[in-house]
């Protein structure tokens, strides 16, 4: 079964706002990363309680965590981060969802020609939170993201071997491959495959610009296809910062939205594979 689920932040600010737009576009999930202009990680318990209220009487649920936790420099201290991290558990665990959206850290400047000098800590710091969300039945799921250490996908799969463990997995955002002259499909889908739980539905042109999916290299309708015919059973997550993106967010607005929920739902639609 797939599902369509959808940042709903950038669509608005106002948590009205983004569920009257989700459900005139029949999305009946949300990868929770922001309202009122707080970030998921900085919301108060009575924030939490207020969320969880109007979504229930929606009929609406979080999908996953959007967290940033792993978007900060790799040198930075691991114990304030890991907090955070403690947090994004606690939310995930108040949502009811089993994922929590996480990167594998920004290489320091001075390394970005060789960041494998930084695997280790890499590994070690994405080892701790993978066996942290273990003993809480919690997933984390792998963005790859631009500059982050697992933003190619030789490093992603490197990641994903390495930690080797079934809480650790992958999302696919093809987009963030394409920025990072990587080849999102054949290349990057058949690669984490093994470990795919989610994908991201966003498009890029070469120049990296952001378009909606079937506007930019990505191949979407084949790839949608190879997904059906290897039984893809997870959420397609629209995030199309077809307005602005930036380190920690993005932004489409209700209008530029719905044309990204549209063009997706159109590809589905004309291949006859019904989301829920």
């Amino acid at each position: 079964m797939i599902r369509l689920s959808a940042f709903a932040d950038e669509i608005s600010s106002d948590l009205d706002e983004q569920i009257a737009v989700l459900q005139s576009e029949h999305i009946h999930f949300l990868d929770l990363r922001g309202a009122w202009g707080t970030n998921v990680l900085d919301f108060s318990d009575a924030q939490v309680d207020q969320i969880r209220r109007t979504l229930d009487i929606h009929g609406m649920a979080v999908s996953a965590i959007a967290s940033p936790i792993g978007k900060v420099p790799i040198d930075s201290p691991f114990d304030e981060h890991f907090r955070r991290f403690e947090r994004a558990i606690t939310l995930a665990q108040a949502f009811s969802t089993p994922y929590i959206r996480i990167f594998s850290f920004y290489p320091p400047a001075s390394a970005k020609n060789d960041p494998a000098e930084w695997r280790d800590e890499v590994l070690g710091r994405l080892g701790e939170m993978t066996a942290r969300a273990q003993a809480e039945g919690i997933t984390l799921l792998h963005e790859n993201e631009k500059d982050i250490y697992g933003d190619t996908i030789a490093r992603c799969v490197d990641l994903l071997q390495s930690v080797n463990d079934p809480h650790f997995q992958a999302i696919l955002d093809p987009a963030n491959f394409i920025q990072c002259g990587q080849i999102a499909y054949p290349e990057g889908y058949e690669a984490v495959h093994p470990w795919l739980r989610y994908v991201h539905v966003k498009d890029a042109r070469s120049d990296g610009s952001v378009v909606a999916a079937g506007e930019g290299l990505a191949r979407w309708p084949d790839l949608l296809q190879r997904l059906r015919e290897d039984g893809y059973d997870g959420f397609f997550s629209l995030e199309p910062h077809l307005a602005a993106g930036g380190q920690f967010s993005g932004f489409s607005g209700p209008a530029l939205f719905r044309h990204a929920s549209r063009a997706l739902q159109g590809m589905l639609n004309k291949m006859a594979w019904e989301a829920s």
